[in-house]
């Protein structure tokens, strides 16, 4: 997978994993999408994948990837096969090092927000929806800057880190379609207030 160069990690910032977890839904391949809480001071009500920090008690990205999807959305670790740990990312505005695990649910577990004050929702988004090119569009900074692909799903707009990451893993894996690249939308304020630091 190629890694966009501000996206490229440095030897500075927090680490952290996600999970890109893929399974076979109802409506056929899928993958898990949690949407955040509006009431956090942090990337509040945005869609991501299951993850967070690496916690002194995990072994590496991989534990702490699926401990993240447990807590968050009742993800059963036991039922996962992990596919493969893709290169490390860097997110300068909030001083992470992200490591993006992928893997395949082989069991899948009922899911549901684990954290109320943190999830708000739980999603297994079907990859037809996300590649669906009336899903697709680019958004905008209300500074007028172009941010990056978006996608429009099951009443989530997923933009940022996890969208960019999406679109990576959908070029990689073969199934995007084209799309409406001049399909701009602006994001709204409150989706991009500054992070918290700490």
């Amino acid at each position: 997978m190629q890694v966009p160069p501000m996206l490229r990690p440095t030897s500075g910032g927090r680490a952290a994993a996600v999970l890109i977890l893929f399974g076979e839904g109802a409506n056929g391949p899928d993958v898990l999408l949690t949407e955040r809480a509006a009431t956090l001071s942090n990337h509040a009500g945005q869609p991501a994948f299951p993850g967070g920090r690496i916690d002194p008690g995990d072994t590496g990205p991989v534990a702490a990837a699926l401990r993240e999807a447990s807590e968050e959305a009742g993800v059963e670790p036991s039922g996962v096969e992990v596919l493969a740990t893709l290169p490390e990312l860097y997110l300068s505005h909030s001083e992470h090092r992200v490591t993006p695990v992928a893997g395949w649910w082989r069991e899948p577990s009922d899911i549901a927000p684990g954290h109320p004050g943190e999830v708000a929702t739980v999603a297994r988004v079907p990859i037809a929806e996300l590649v669906d090119p009336a899903n697709r569009l680019t958004v905008r900074h209300p500074s007028g800057v172009r941010f990056g692909p978006a996608f429009r799903v099951r009443g989530m707009l997923v933009w940022g880190f996890t969208a960019g990451l999406l679109a990576q893993v959908l070029d990689a894996g073969g199934w995007n379609r084209p799309w409406d690249t001049e399909r701009v939308e602006s994001l709204p304020p409150e989706a991009v207030k500054p992070a918290a630091r700490g």
